[in-house]
């Protein structure tokens, strides 16, 4: 059975990264009917994060990813918390030094320190030396009871291969590699060490994550390898980077799942976008549903090349998604948005109805918050390009007093289309075209000079605000008190 692990470290935010792993390695398993398997790696707890883990977590459920084993759900390999696991990594390094893969390292941070230094003035990339691999019986006696660390002992010729799924076979030379750490002076197991054990423990079949630790890779498999152990399945997915392809950061967009959310951009979206930020689609139809991209993920299909970040097509494809969700579901998602804009949907007309006439036009919920205001709050001020531009003629005023009388009537028989003829009746009389009533009219009614169509707005708000805001801007324009 494929079983793949989403294994953050809880020291910050969901970033997009991180979701888009999480997101390939739940789409991987689903695809194949396998295990997804939360693993917190959080055995450095001087970079922990108080409250990070829960907001890892809020943030995968919020996208929809939810997994079959982990420090929430429990499971059959647990526990899933690596500071919980403290126990099964000492066994194992203490197997290694008794077996003599593995020997002790009494290098202090200075020597270490001066070593590097040493070697970048040759020329050189700075490495350890090895100096303790070969100390004699004695000369560890005499330091028996130093504080040490404990390091792998890497074979001294020959290469690590990774056969990896994406970008074939990686060699990597041994005489580039150093005798890593495997645990700290106070015995907590480091980063490659632990992964390695974990992955084994497990039953881990295919580690799919970032690039970034493709270099990771060959030390996590001479670990596996000093251990015993078979080797789980290698993909790399390619970095997500800036459009200058530069590292992406705060200044080129959001880069945290809850910044996202906060923008408005719906989770459905937010998924569709990361899928196609190094996958590529077998039939070219990028708005897939997280059910049809189960049914259609392979890894075959992801890119070798950096993925390029694009705020712009986000923001298109969440525009895309809020016209095509059902009402009902922008609707739930819209409440905190309509809450930050101050607006009270109960104040106005059925705000199903008015989403329905705004939603084409928004690219984020909080646009589309924005948008409403007019449904449910009369303009305190008009924009003033606008103002300038339809409420300077001299006859404005007369006008929108005249239409308000006219329009009346209509308010037994409130539609688009009366509201229509009775515009076009009032042009032919007044001997103007039909957009010179209209443009002061949008802007009495709205305080703006764009928006839906005039006439399906006025329905949708209703007679009686409609007329009332007419004849204010009306007084307005004569008292000389408009634009902003």
């Amino acid at each position: 059975m494929v079983r793949v692990r989403y294994a953050p470290s809880p020291t910050g935010a969901l970033h997009i990264g991180g979701a888009r792993t999480a997101l390939f390695n739940f789409l991987f398993a689903r695809h194949h009917r396998g295990r997804f398997v939360l693993r917190v790696e959080d055995t450095d707890q001087t970079r922990l994060v108080p409250g990070s883990e829960a907001a890892m977590m809020a943030g995968l459920k919020s996208l929809g990813l939810t997994w079959d084993e982990g420090p929430d759900v429990g499971g059959d390999f647990g526990p899933y918390r690596q500071s919980e696991r403290l126990s099964l990594y000492r066994r194992y390094l203490e197997q290694l030094e008794a077996e003599g893969k593995a020997y002790r390292c009494y290098c202090t941070p200075e020597e270490l320190q001066a070593e590097r230094e040493r070697q970048r003035a040759q020329g050189l990339p700075p490495r350890y030396s090895g100096r303790c691999r070969h100390l004699s019986a004695t000369e560890r006696a005499a330091r028996a009871g130093r504080p040490s660390v404990l390091r792998l002992k890497v074979p001294e010729g020959g290469t690590t291969v990774v056969d990896d799924l994406i970008r074939g076979p990686v060699r990597f030379e041994h005489a580039v590699l150093d005798d890593f750490v495997l645990c700290k002076t106070d015995g907590t197991p480091v980063y490659n060490f632990a992964a390695a054990v974990d992955d084994h423990a497990m039953a881990i079949t295919h580690v799919i994550r970032g690039e970034e630790h493709l270099s990771n890779t060959p030390k996590q498999i001479l670990v596996a390898e000093a251990l015993g152990f078979a080797l789980p399945q290698y993909a790399h997915v390619p970095m997500i980077l800036a459009p200058d392809r530069s590292k992406l950061s705060k200044r080129h967009g959001a880069t945290s799942v809850e910044e996202y959310r906060a923008q408005g951009i719906l989770p459905e979206a937010l998924v569709n976008y990361l899928l196609l930020l190094g996958w590529s689609p077998p039939d070219g139809n990028e708005l897939m549903s997280l059910e049809q991209a189960v049914a259609a993920f392979d890894l075959q299909r992801v890119q070798h090349t950096a993925a390029i970040y694009d705020q712009k097509k986000l923001e298109w494809m969440n525009a895309q998604y809020l016209r095509r969700l059902s009402l009902e579901r922008v609707i739930e998602a819209l409440g905190p948005f309509l809450a930050a804009a101050g607006v009270d949907p109960g104040g106005g007309p059925p705000l199903a109805a008015a989403v329905a006439l705004t939603r084409e036009r928004a690219r984020t919920l909080a646009e589309l918050a924005d948008q409403l205001t007019f449904f449910y709050r009369a303009p305190e001020r008009y924009d003033l390009e606008g103002a300038a531009k339809y409420f300077r003629h001299p006859d404005t005023a007369e006008r929108l007093e005249a239409l308000a009388e006219r329009l009346q009537p209509l308010a037994a028989a409130w539609t688009a289309l009366a509201l229509g003829e009775a515009f076009e009746e009032l042009a032919r009389e007044w001997g103007v075209k039909r957009a010179e009533i209209i443009h002061p009219v949008r802007l009495a009614v709205t305080g703006r000079t764009v928006g839906p169509g005039l006439f399906e707005l006025m329905e949708v708000l209703g007679p009686g605000a409609c007329l009332d805001r007419i004849r204010r801007a009306a007084q307005a324009i004569r008292q000389g008190v408009v634009g902003r």
